[in-house]
């Protein structure tokens, strides 16, 4: 089984160290979906594992012939090449001989009669007989189309980005590779796109290693969660149900360890503060020690447990109201007649196909767009925030604290009680460490968290967010969410994300991509279950090239070592069943007592593990025996 053991990475950036002495090994089948905050090294890392960019310090072990494919945030092709080309860019036999195929064929359209290309098609279709390549011809237009592309024949330059990272997309999935690494793969994929892709890497047999804020999507492809935080990664067996259910887990066990260690802390800082004298004897040690407390204090310091029951600017009962709106572009209706009343509490998502109108609509709302006709009445007490896709230019000479406090110095909170500028950036995941850091240092991830906080602390009564969700971590993610359920006014929100949208809308505006809008009184995820094909751009069917029927790969047998395990590995199975429950047990009849707590947790954690792998391992060996 093909595998990569990668240890002692090591990447600074500037004077920030992104990760220190990272070890993980990833076998073949494994899928391991990658998170942390924005600016903690997600994209570094895989350009990093790719060869794109070399480390600090680093060691690989993988058998010879060990293939990476890469999918990057901003693909970059050759601006000549055509659609079908750019996917058959790679370099491996298969590839190669698919693009001759398709410059024969092109050749032979354009000038059907001449002999010299007839005889360079025969030719061709020849060596894809005998590089095995016409299921990568076919799963390349496969895989095109799912992912919303007709246009084989057109010039990469024509692209928009989200139909060029689509294009990089399907050239991953067909390229022969050991180990996949998507960065953000399911951007700019629509809702049937994503679960195509979804079930297509479940089908892989390649490692994957992939980013993603798609929590639907992590969950259901992720046999792995690597989490980058403090500068090293954690490695979790399981899905991210399986994930958030360790971390509970976890934090449960560190509230008990926090108590304990600010004990500690308060015992060393009355010795501390004793004075000079007692400082200048021979307590060195103790000196240190109070350090190691202090540092292990902020790291555990809950900032994300900050009050969010902020205060808003009186919203009166007249919020926002649409009457026989329309707006229409070269002839093209992008809204007709709709009209609204939203009243104060709404939580409104507006979903659609990509290209029927929804920014248009929101920037209508924001009045930064006029209807060609109908009107849009706005109440008197109505303070609107805007939060578009593209953020506003950000000086990067000004510090993050500075350019907060141009909305406010702080934020009052519906107690009363005002939070500071500052305390603000922590909850939104900003250590107090790194307020004084120059814009022009942050992440693109980073730099539209700090604005989305620069707009809540101008406390409005209306949200306007559009595709907030792109480019943001999970964590800000959950943040964000928190927020919007505890926000006393009115949010109406375009999202891609699942997730997001069936945690905070309550209704939605769909539109139709005619110029028809409807409002449905449903969760996202149970519309998309009843009406999936509103929210699919048409796709235009290529007829395709006959293709040679294919010999069958000879089925696949048990080695003598597999054939044993395989004899034994119901057993084990039954075993590691009976002591979970024991464990469990274990874990029950703990109680208060700490010390044992940690100890039957961290056997179950164990159980767990071995169990997993072992059904892995019966479900592989199954296949095998039945294919």
């Amino acid at each position: 089984m093909s595998h990569l053991i990668v240890s002692n990475l090591t990447k600074t950036v500037g004077e920030k160290t992104l990760f220190e002495n990272i070890d993980f090994t990833i076998y073949a089948g494994e899928r391991a979906g990658l998170i942390g905050v924005n600016g903690t090294g997600k994209s570094t890392f895989l350009s990093i594992i790719s060869k794109q960019i070399e480390a600090d310090s680093l060691s690989m072990d993988h058998p010879n012939q060990y293939r990476i494919a890469f999918l990057e945030q901003d693909p970059q092709f050759d601006d000549d090449l055509t659609v079908l080309q750019a996917v058959f860019s790679g370099d491996s036999p298969a590839l190669v001989t698919n693009r001759k195929y398709e410059d024969a064929l092109n050749k032979l359209s354009e000038d059907s009669s001449s002999v010299e290309y007839q005889d360079a098609y025969m030719e061709i279709q020849s060596q894809m007989d005998l590089n095995n390549a016409w299921d990568i011809n076919s799963m390349a237009k496969t895989a095109l189309q799912n992912l919303g592309i007709d246009m084989f024949d057109r010039k990469v330059n024509e692209l928009s980005g989200g139909q060029l990272k689509r294009v990089a997309l399907a050239k991953v999935l067909v390229e022969p590779a050991d180990l996949i690494l998507l960065d953000e793969p399911t951007n700019h994929l629509d809702v049937q796109s994503s679960k195509w892709l979804q079930e297509s890497l479940a089908r892989l047999s390649s490692a994957i290693i992939f980013v993603t804020h798609d929590r639907y999507f992590l969950d259901g492809v992720s046999t792995h969660i690597y989490e980058i935080a403090d500068q090293t990664m954690y490695t979790h067996r399981g899905n991210y149900g399986d994930y958030l259910e360790a971390r509970a887990i976890r934090e449960d066990m560190a509230a008990s360890s926090q108590l304990k260690l600010q004990n500690r802390f308060r015992s060393e800082l009355k010795w501390i503060r004793r004075g000079a004298k007692a400082r200048t004897t021979k307590q060195k040690a103790r000196i240190q020690r109070f350090d190691k407390l202090d540092e292990q204090m902020e790291r555990h310091n809950d900032n994300t447990s900050l009050e969010m029951n902020l205060a808003t600017t009186r919203l009166g009962k007249k919020v926002l109201e649409g009457i026989n709106l329309s707006k229409a572009y070269e002839n093209k209706q992008i809204i007709k007649d709709f009209s609204f009343l939203l009243q104060p509490g709404d939580r409104i998502g507006i979903v659609g196909p990509n290209g029927a109108g929804k920014s248009t609509l929101i920037n209508m709302l924001a009045e930064k767009i006029l209807p060609d006709s109908g009107e849009l009445s706005v109440g008197q007490t109505v303070k609107i925030a805007h939060f578009e896709q593209t953020i506003p230019p950000m000086n990067p000479n000004t510090r993050m604290i500075e350019y907060v406090r141009e909305s406010s110095n702080d934020i009052e909170g519906s107690d009363g009680v005002r939070h500071s500028a500052a305390q603000m950036l922590e909850r939104f995941l900003f250590p107090l460490k790194v307020h004084g850091t120059p814009i022009g240092k942050l992440s693109g991830g980073e730099r539209k968290r700090l604005h989305l906080l620069k707009l809540l602390m101008e406390q409005p009564n209306v949200l306007l967010l559009d595709e907030p969700t792109n480019d943001l971590d999970i964590q800000t993610l959950s943040v964000l969410e928190d927020f919007i359920e505890q926000f006393p006014g009115v949010v109406i929100t375009i999202s891609h994300d699942r997730f997001f949208l069936d945690r905070i809308a309550k209704k939605l505006w769909v539109l139709d991509g005619k110029g028809n809008t409807r409002e449905v009184q449903e969760i996202y995820s149970d519309f998309l279950e009843q009406a999936p094909e509103i929210l699919v751009e048409p796709v235009v069917i290529v007829e395709q090239q006959p293709e040679p029927v294919k010999t069958k790969e000879p089925k696949k047998k048990l080695s003598f070592k597999e054939q044993k395990e395989w004899e034994t590995i119901e057993s084990d199975i039954e075993k590691i069943e009976e002591a979970i429950i024991v464990a469990e047990k274990e874990v029950e009849s703990a109680g208060a007592d700490f010390e044992k707590l940690q100890k039957a947790t961290n056997q179950l954690e164990a159980l767990n593990e071995q169990y997993n792998h072992l059904i892995e391992r019966w479900g592989y060996l199954q296949e095998i025996i039945g294919s």
